[in-house]
Protein backbone atom coordinates (compact mmCIF):
# COMPACT_ATOMS: atom_id res chain seq x y z
CA UNK A 1 0.00 0.00 0.00
CA UNK A 2 2.82 2.31 0.80
CA UNK A 3 4.39 1.70 -2.57
CA UNK A 4 1.23 2.42 -4.57
CA UNK A 5 0.63 5.64 -2.64
CA UNK A 6 4.21 6.75 -3.56
CA UNK A 7 3.65 5.94 -7.26
CA UNK A 8 0.38 7.79 -7.31
CA UNK A 9 1.92 10.77 -5.59
CA UNK A 10 4.89 10.79 -8.04
CA UNK A 11 2.62 10.55 -11.07
CA UNK A 12 0.30 13.26 -9.81
CA UNK A 13 3.15 15.59 -8.91
CA UNK A 14 4.48 15.41 -12.48
CA UNK A 15 7.81 13.76 -11.77
CA UNK A 16 7.40 10.65 -13.84
CA UNK A 17 5.16 10.33 -16.92
CA UNK A 18 3.10 7.25 -17.55
CA UNK A 19 3.99 5.26 -20.68
CA UNK A 20 1.82 6.32 -23.61
CA UNK A 21 0.82 9.64 -22.05
CA UNK A 22 1.14 12.98 -23.90
CA UNK A 23 3.92 14.01 -21.50
CA UNK A 24 5.90 10.89 -22.37
CA UNK A 25 5.48 11.60 -26.08
CA UNK A 26 6.66 15.19 -25.59
CA UNK A 27 9.71 14.00 -23.68
CA UNK A 28 10.62 11.60 -26.48
CA UNK A 29 9.99 14.27 -29.12
CA UNK A 30 12.27 16.71 -27.28
CA UNK A 31 15.01 14.10 -27.15
CA UNK A 32 14.69 13.35 -30.87
CA UNK A 33 14.68 17.07 -31.75
CA UNK A 34 17.76 17.59 -29.62
CA UNK A 35 19.57 14.69 -31.35
CA UNK A 36 18.63 16.02 -34.80
CA UNK A 37 19.84 19.51 -33.85
CA UNK A 38 23.18 18.13 -32.71
CA UNK A 39 23.51 16.06 -35.90
CA UNK A 40 22.77 19.07 -38.10
CA UNK A 41 25.26 21.27 -36.30
CA UNK A 42 28.04 18.74 -36.83
CA UNK A 43 27.36 18.38 -40.57
CA UNK A 44 30.35 18.15 -42.89
CA UNK A 45 31.56 21.32 -44.61
CA UNK A 46 30.50 21.55 -48.27
CA UNK A 47 33.16 20.77 -50.86
CA UNK A 48 32.70 24.21 -52.47
CA UNK A 49 34.40 25.98 -49.58
CA UNK A 50 37.80 27.55 -50.08
CA UNK A 51 40.99 25.61 -50.13
CA UNK A 52 44.28 26.21 -48.39
CA UNK A 53 46.16 24.87 -51.40
CA UNK A 54 48.47 27.54 -52.80
CA UNK A 55 47.93 29.01 -56.26
CA UNK A 56 50.54 27.41 -58.48
CA UNK A 57 50.58 29.75 -61.49
CA UNK A 58 49.51 33.15 -62.75
CA UNK A 59 47.01 31.46 -65.09
CA UNK A 60 45.42 29.61 -62.20
CA UNK A 61 45.13 32.81 -60.18
CA UNK A 62 43.60 34.70 -63.11
CA UNK A 63 41.19 31.84 -63.80
CA UNK A 64 40.06 32.00 -60.18
CA UNK A 65 39.67 35.80 -60.09
CA UNK A 66 38.42 36.78 -63.57
CA UNK A 67 35.46 36.00 -65.81
CA UNK A 68 36.16 33.98 -68.97
CA UNK A 69 36.27 37.01 -71.27
CA UNK A 70 38.64 38.96 -69.00
CA UNK A 71 40.73 35.81 -68.42
CA UNK A 72 41.41 35.42 -72.15
CA UNK A 73 42.28 39.10 -72.55
CA UNK A 74 44.55 38.84 -69.48
CA UNK A 75 46.41 35.85 -70.93
CA UNK A 76 46.82 37.63 -74.28
CA UNK A 77 48.41 40.58 -72.49
CA UNK A 78 50.87 38.39 -70.60
CA UNK A 79 51.78 36.47 -73.76
CA UNK A 80 52.44 39.73 -75.62
CA UNK A 81 54.38 41.30 -72.75
CA UNK A 82 56.53 38.48 -71.37
CA UNK A 83 55.62 35.13 -72.92
CA UNK A 84 54.56 34.01 -69.40
CA UNK A 85 58.03 34.57 -67.90
CA UNK A 86 57.80 35.90 -64.35
CA UNK A 87 61.32 37.33 -64.39
CA UNK A 88 61.17 38.96 -67.84
CA UNK A 89 63.09 42.24 -68.14
CA UNK A 90 62.89 44.80 -70.93
CA UNK A 91 64.93 47.86 -70.06
CA UNK A 92 63.25 49.39 -67.01
CA UNK A 93 60.14 47.16 -67.27
CA UNK A 94 59.82 43.95 -65.25
CA UNK A 95 57.75 40.84 -64.71
CA UNK A 96 54.80 39.24 -66.43
CA UNK A 97 53.17 42.56 -67.26
CA UNK A 98 56.32 44.57 -67.97
CA UNK A 99 55.43 47.14 -65.37
CA UNK A 100 57.78 50.02 -64.70
CA UNK A 101 58.33 49.22 -61.04
CA UNK A 102 61.42 47.70 -59.46
CA UNK A 103 59.14 45.89 -57.01
CA UNK A 104 58.11 43.55 -59.85
CA UNK A 105 61.68 42.30 -60.31
CA UNK A 106 61.66 38.72 -58.92
CA UNK A 107 58.25 39.31 -57.28
CA UNK A 108 55.96 36.29 -56.73
CA UNK A 109 53.10 35.63 -59.15
CA UNK A 110 50.33 36.78 -56.82
CA UNK A 111 52.09 40.09 -56.09
CA UNK A 112 52.49 40.79 -59.82
CA UNK A 113 48.88 39.82 -60.50
CA UNK A 114 47.43 42.15 -57.88
CA UNK A 115 49.82 44.95 -58.85
CA UNK A 116 48.48 44.70 -62.40
CA UNK A 117 44.91 44.35 -61.09
CA UNK A 118 45.29 47.73 -59.37
CA UNK A 119 47.01 49.31 -62.37
CA UNK A 120 44.34 48.22 -64.88
CA UNK A 121 41.49 49.12 -62.51
CA UNK A 122 42.77 52.68 -62.17
CA UNK A 123 43.77 53.21 -65.77
CA UNK A 124 41.06 51.35 -67.75
CA UNK A 125 38.23 51.00 -65.24
CA UNK A 126 36.34 48.01 -63.94
CA UNK A 127 33.68 45.78 -65.47
CA UNK A 128 30.16 45.20 -64.19
CA UNK A 129 31.58 42.29 -62.15
CA UNK A 130 34.03 44.51 -60.21
CA UNK A 131 37.10 43.22 -61.99
CA UNK A 132 39.64 45.23 -63.97
CA UNK A 133 38.81 45.63 -67.64
CA UNK A 134 41.64 43.58 -69.13
CA UNK A 135 40.04 43.73 -72.57
CA UNK A 136 40.33 47.55 -72.63
CA UNK A 137 43.98 47.18 -71.64
CA UNK A 138 44.51 44.65 -74.46
CA UNK A 139 42.75 46.98 -76.91
CA UNK A 140 45.11 49.78 -75.83
CA UNK A 141 48.13 47.54 -76.50
CA UNK A 142 46.83 46.70 -79.98
CA UNK A 143 45.94 50.31 -80.88
CA UNK A 144 49.38 51.57 -79.84
CA UNK A 145 51.03 48.78 -81.83
CA UNK A 146 53.03 47.59 -78.83
CA UNK A 147 54.13 43.98 -79.12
Amino acid sequence: MLRSRYLTKAVLSGREPIKGSPRAALRIARGVAFAIGIALSIANAPSTQGSIDPIKSIKQLADYQLTDKQYHCHNSIIYRESRFKANAVNGSHYGYYQGRSKSLLNAPDDYQFYWYWSYVSHRYGITEYDEPDMCKALHHLRVKGWQ
